[in-house]
């Protein structure tokens, strides 16, 4: 009796674990997985975060209103640290272990250029809606880009630098080993030359650096109207007051990766007055721009910054290129994207052939801990 008895709850546990086990694959199964790559820490962390934070109420919103093909989405989030080697690591585990629909960022452009040929090898679409290096959708047709590139940022600068500024001098300070940095410095300065301006000088940093008193000597002995420091927040914001410490007084210009509160804080006073380009202004009065900025504002009790605009920009257009694809697979995916023309938080947005956003910039100014709008550019 006893061994029938223990025989029976043996039977009893295998069923409950089958049944537990089918449980679990039917949840899962309702989920349509989209994999995040963020830099959730190291130099740009806030960044990430802000993404992450704009992710979460995207998925929300889409999941409450029913969902994507009867399921819902559920982004994964990677943390890569801040590194490319990191954020390939990541897309492999994305890809091969959650077995991901599509990817959204990474963050920045050397991330990006480490991913990109993963995802496409795969045949993951990848959207990034903030990596604006020129080289990212060469990784082939499946890497997207839904923000601005570089050679849009450099002319939208140099552009204002010489006509809304009537600067005729300018000299520019990059760190050398970023893409995203060396690729804005080349494109202000061919394009400043170009509209008539002089580049006096054109000095490079190691990244980590963190003394620029060197360069920045050069630099004050030349006298530049501006200085265009197309770099994080974190570096420009050090160089801004070593800048103004040795007695510089150019009018800084800058790039979206500005764009942060942290800004302010390291800055101080030695960023107030300067410009730089970026992707929306949150005194944008469209409803796209209001509904988000309320629905931020409400959960985290803070104004979102552009990074949390252009990641939940990205998650948007790929939710929508999978409803409009019907289908999960990367070639149907992938052939909705190309046909993308949707409006989102940051405006307008459609791809051209090598994939990457047809869409306007803004310039802002630095006032005191805030940004003001200045003027729209559109491509």
């Amino acid at each position: 009796m006893v061994k029938k008895k223990i025989a029976l709850a043996l039977s009893m546990m295998l069923i409950l674990g089958a049944m537990t086990g089918c449980g679990k694959a039917g949840a899962s199964s309702n989920d349509i997985k989209i994999g995040v790559i963020l830099s959730l820490t190291g130099d740009v962390a806030s960044y990430g975060q802000s993404g992450k934070n704009a992710l979460e109420i995207l998925q929300e919103e889409v999941n409450k209103s029913g969902g994507a093909l009867g399921k819902n989405i559920k982004f994964i989030f990677e943390d890569d640290e801040s590194k490319p080697a990191t954020s390939a690591t990541a897309a492999q585990k994305l890809i091969n272990n959650d077995k991901v629909v599509g990817i959204v960022g990474p963050l920045t452009s050397s991330q990006c250029n480490s991913v990109g040929p993963i995802a496409n090898q795969f045949k993951v679409p990848m959207v990034t809606g903030t990596g604006t290096n020129l080289k990212i959708t060469d990784a082939g047709e499946y890497v997207f880009r839904s923000c601005f590139q570089d050679p849009f940022q450099g002319v939208v600068t140099s552009k204002f630098a010489y006509e809304s500024l009537k600067a005729q001098t300018a000299a520019v300070l990059f760190d050398n080993g970023n893409d995203y940095s060396s690729g804005l410095a080349e494109n202000f300065k061919a394009n400043f030359e170009k509209l008539g301006g002089k580049v006096v000088a054109s000095e490079n940093y190691n990244k980590g650096e963190q003394d620029f008193n060197a360069q920045l000597t050069k630099l004050k002995a030349l006298n530049p109207q501006v200085l265009f420091l197309p770099d994080y927040y974190g570096t420009v914001a050090l160089i801004a007051k070593q800048a103004r410490a040795l007695g510089i007084t150019s009018t800084f210009v800058g790039s979206d990766g500005w764009d942060s509160a942290d800004l302010f804080k390291i800055g101080g006073n030695a960023v107030d007055g300067a410009y730089f380009s970026n992707h929306y202004s949150p005194e944008d009065t469209s409803k796209e721009v209001t509904d988000f900025k309320k629905s931020y504002e409400d959960k985290y009790k803070t104004t979102p910054d552009t990074m949390a605009v252009l990641n939940y920009d990205a998650g948007k257009i790929l939710v929508e290129a999978i409803k409009a694809a019907g289908k999960t697979d990367g070639e149907s995916i992938k052939e909705a994207l190309k046909k993308t023309n949707l409006t989102v938080v940051s405006g307008k947005v459609s791809f051209d052939e090598k994939r990457n956003a047809v869409k306007s910039a803004v310039i802002v100014k630095v006032e005191g801990d805030k940004t003001k709008f200045t003027m729209r550019v559109n491509p």
